[in-house]
């Protein structure tokens, strides 16, 4: 038996999810049915409604033909929506087969095409006088859609006219768009050479948790080997994709590099850089502290870049299979929610999960809300590792919150970034902390809370400095273009700072930033990690103190979706993200943990 059918057999049957719920195929009628609905229905949309709304805002009985408008609008986008989820999820399958990108490409032309033709309504509402929306939006039955109407007109300073609007957005899938799917097929097409296997990235990834030392250096060498030959791919992709936001912010009236990201988050900038200075100033008592205790369970004074997550010494490692891990995931959500594990099992029993690692496969893991009308789905590269299991409990966390805020409707159902990993962090700390308590043997706790002290680090402290790298990234690039040795001194300059001087950065990992997909897909989407990982460690503290009550509270709050700012989410368990020190609470349950671990040594 290979060491691949033994691993395997470990798994047991790893489910794989069933898009019919959304097309039954790529060919089947229903989906061009759809297709060539959207379509009708935007241009009909635009031929009903361009150019009248304020006309018909000023008129008698405005609201309810305001309101009614926008439901039609809603209608609209669902349907676009389930198209584009369908043509998405049926793409990150298998990114290597041709025609299923075909598809995806196809399907993203002429959705953009038609959907151009709603891009006035957007602009219509925000030229609409303030005086006039706040009255209306007072009145029933359009006061449903006041949050999103608010929260559109946030964009108002930053919008162009109609026909620059219209050309930006058809020159996405030229631009941004065909410079992604080229980073996506580029990383789903590179081999890996280990030990005389050729392996996709996402094993290769998962060979660096080895309990073989020598399994993690010859990984973490054949990644520096591949990447190294591919810079020069990573660099151009890199500095089109910055320039093309640089000149997206000039254009848009932005001012700091991540305003836009700010601003699409709902979240001030003020906030943001006060986590980030809070962490940076905290490395030295969590990443630097953390990884030198690491270093002497190793018996070392430094530990190489590769052995950075490898499992403790002395510590059985084994594989979890599938079963034991829906089993341990559904657990703990039950032990918090008996409601919250019935939507969750929903995701194991109606096929909403992709689990196994395939050729061509997207890496990483996600939840994909796709759209209302529907239902999420959840895709993982599911390797039997604990990390996995965790994973699955963040990934679950998604969908659970994509289902329970759905019933806002298409328009207000998406959760801004700010709050976006509240229940998948919350999840996974759910599932953690009953494990841990039903452990009693004290190395297995030891290495419990080490993976988690590590998991942490990556969500907070690799996160922020991801959000560095970024912003320097960014702001170089103003000046010309950068070469891929300075991207790379880039890279390592971030990681020293945040990882300490425990961790060797040898020859090779310099190269590490050309596979981080956020860098390309959601420019400074990384602080939203750390935003989530902080908050819900204060949320976590709350629920270890709190009597009856929270539960709903927490429901309340993943049930809001987009319909309010997240002060207002957090102010009914007592916190304020924008006080400084509601993130030295977070940091500090990491710090302790730490120090459990230190008190643990001798185990």
């Amino acid at each position: 038996m290979t060491i691949s059918a033994s691993l395997n057999a470990a798994l047991g049957n790893l489910p794989e999810w069933n898009l019919a719920d959304l097309y039954p195929g790529m060919d089947s009628s229903e989906f061009a049915a759809d297709m060539a609905r959207a379509k009708t229905d935007c241009a009909a949309f635009a031929q009903a409604w361009r150019g009248r709304l304020d006309e018909i805002a000023r008129g008698e009985d405005a609201a309810r033909k305001l309101y009614e408008i926008i439901l039609a609008y809603e209608e609209i986008e669902d349907r676009l929506g389930r198209l584009m989820s369908f043509a998405g999820l049926v793409y990150s399958g298998d990114t290597a087969d041709p025609a299923r990108a075909k598809f995806y490409g196809d399907t993203q032309e002429r959705l953009t095409t038609a959907s151009s033709d709603l891009l006035f309504f957007s602009l219509e509402l925000n030229r609409l006088k303030d005086a006039i929306v706040d009255a209306l939006t007072a009145q029933a039955p359009l006061d449903r859609y006041r949050p999103w109407i608010e929260d559109l007109r946030k964009d108002k300073p930053h919008q162009l006219d109609d026909k620059l609007e219209q050309l930006f957005h058809e020159k996405s899938v030229t631009g941004r768009g065909a410079w992604n799917r080229l980073f996506d097929e580029t990383i789903s097409s590179l081999r890996f050479k280990v030990r005389g296997e050729e392996l996709p990235i996402e094993p290769t990834l998962n060979k660096m948790l080895d309990s073989d030392e020598s399994v993690r250096r010859d990984a973490a060498s054949a990644l520096s080997e591949t990447f190294r030959a591919n810079l020069r791919t990573f660099t151009l992709i890199t500095n089109t994709l910055v320039k093309d936001k640089e000149i997206s912010d000039r254009w848009r009236g932005f001012e700091d590099v991540a305003d836009s990201r700010h601003l699409a988050n709902r979240v001030e900038r003020e906030t943001v850089d006060a986590l980030v200075a809070a962490v940076r100033e905290a490395y030295p008592r969590l990443s630097h502290r953390y990884y030198a205790l690491k270093a002497r369970w190793f018996g070392r004074d430094t530990l190489n870049f590769w052995d950075r997550n490898a499992p403790l010494p002395k510590v059985e490692q084994r594989t979890i299979g599938w079963t034991e891990a829906r089993t341990t995931v559904l657990d703990a959500y039950a032990d918090f929610s008996p409601r919250m594990a019935d939507i969750a099992r929903r995701f194991f029993d109606e096929n909403w999960i992709d689990a196994p690692t395939r050729p061509g496969k997207a890496p990483g893991a996600f939840a994909h809300p796709t759209v209302p009308s529907a239902h999420p789905y959840v895709l993982l590269n599911y390797q039997g590792k604990p990390r996995d299991v965790m994973t699955l409990a963040h990934e679950l966390g998604h969908g659970v919150h994509q289902v329970l805020a759905a019933h806002n409707g298409a328009l207000m159902a998406p959760t801004p970034l700010t709050l976006a990993e509240t229940a998948s962090v919350f999840g996974e700390m759910l599932t953690f902390r009953r494990l841990l308590d039903q452990t009693a043997n004290p190395a297995q706790r030891k290495a419990m809370l080490a993976s988690k002290v590590e998991d942490m680090i990556n969500t907070v402290v690799r996160q922020i400095a991801f959000y560095s790298f970024e912003r320097k990234v960014h702001l170089e690039r103003r000046e010309g273009e950068l070469t891929a040795e300075k991207l790379c001194e880039l890279w390592i300059s971030v990681q020293a700072e945040s990882l300490g001087p425990a961790i060797r950065l040898s020859e090779g990992y310099e190269t590490y930033w050309t596979y981080i997909p956020h860098f390309i897909h959601s420019p400074f989407y990384v602080y939203a990690y750390a935003f989530g990982d902080c908050l819900v460690n204060s949320l976590y503290g709350v629920y270890q103190n709190a009597g009856e009550g929270f539960v709903e509270r927490y429901f309340d709050l993943l049930s809001a979706g987009g319909t309010k700012h997240y002060g207002e989410l957090l102010a009914p368990f007592g916190l304020d993200a924008r006080d400084p020190a509601f993130w030295s609470i977070g940091l500090s349950m990491i710090e302790s943990l730490i120090a459990e671990l230190e008190a643990l040594e001798d185990a």
